[in-house]
């Protein structure tokens, strides 16, 4: 997974409307990008916040649930059983990656974990692409690679770093995300309505989320009266639209850029955790935060 070539697409040959090698992308993909980061980096928030982060984003996932079904049942089609492959996979990576990110935020402050967890998803894949597939990174590829390495090692040492537990589950965490961005940016080419494999994921994880909740904590149980239920609930709905519109903007062009522009995500992290966590923001923690994003970018383009 980690070895394909979604993430570098080769714009010479796409038929998308994007011009790739200037880095000019349709002003609809762009928008969906940028509102899939600043939705990401909410709900991210909401979860750091929370009492019990592992049953916030089980509620989280119930809310995925709660919209979803309707539409499965009485408007999209039953998937392929190739689509349904892909459905299943994607949710059940999607469930390990919101365990491991509970684990991460323990210990750790958004503005620390968060700019790990998502700058480590192109490092991974382009360190990937080269030792299993051999392909030769372009020169801004390895310059996106240097500045994401730099920025998450400034992240990683020094007093008010983050705790090791926490770094080390934000690494996995990126290893997760990186594999189920791979997954769906292949699987929602084998739907015909993008919005019918967003649905039928966020259905399957909300269920396997549940299970998976049970399987740790015995019982699984919600209050609708009580704030942090309710919060979880909002929460949820910010999950809903981050993960739609980027599997809408993965049908409309290719992963790479796309991931890359969503990675901006880290600098909305940083600013929700000062405004509303109240998160120390250091220069150090600022200035690794600009650079974590500005590597991703340039990996992505």
């Amino acid at each position: 997974m980690l070895g394909g070539n979604h993430w570098f697409p080769d714009a010479r040959n796409s038929k998308l409307p994007i011009i790739f090698r200037g880095f000019r992308m349709s002003p609809a993909v762009i928008a969906l990008a940028l509102t899939a980061a600043v939705m990401h980096a909410s709900w991210n928030a909401f979860l750091r916040s929370g009492a019990d982060r592992l049953w916030s984003i089980t509620v989280m996932g119930v809310t995925g649930i709660a919209a979803t079904l309707p539409l499965i049942l009485f408007y999209f089609p039953l998937p392929s059983l190739t689509g349904f492959g892909f459905i299943l996979t994607s949710s059940l990576l999607q469930v390990a990656y919101s365990v491991f990110l509970v684990f991460a935020y323990r210990l750790g402050d958004l503005g620390q974990v968060y700019p790990i967890v998502r700058g480590s998803v192109p490092l991974l894949v382009s360190l990937g692409t080269f030792f299993l597939t051999g392909q030769m990174l372009s020169f801004s590829q390895l310059i996106g690679v240097s500045l994401v390495a730099i920025g998450i090692m400034s992240l990683s040492i020094g007093r008010h770093r983050a705790p090791t537990s926490s770094i080390l589950w934000a690494l996995l965490t990126g290893v997760i995300i990186a594999t189920y961005a791979t997954v769906d940016s292949t699987g929602v080419k084998h739907f015909a309505d993008p919005k019918a494999y967003a649905a039928w994921v966020l259905f399957t994880y909300g269920v396997l989320l549940i299970v998976a909740y049970i399987a740790m904590r015995g019982k699984f149980t919600m209050n609708l009266s009580d704030r942090e239920c309710r919060k979880a609930l909002l929460a949820g709905i910010f999950v809903l639209i981050a993960y739609g519109v980027v599997i809408i903007a993965y049908s409309m062009g290719p992963a790479g850029p796309i991931t890359a522009i969503r990675e901006t995500s880290v600098v909305f992290a940083m600013i929700i955790g000062r405004l509303f966590l109240g998160e120390t923001l250091t220069p150090k923690r600022i200035i690794a935060c600009l650079i974590v994003a500005a590597g991703a970018i340039a990996i992505g383009r």
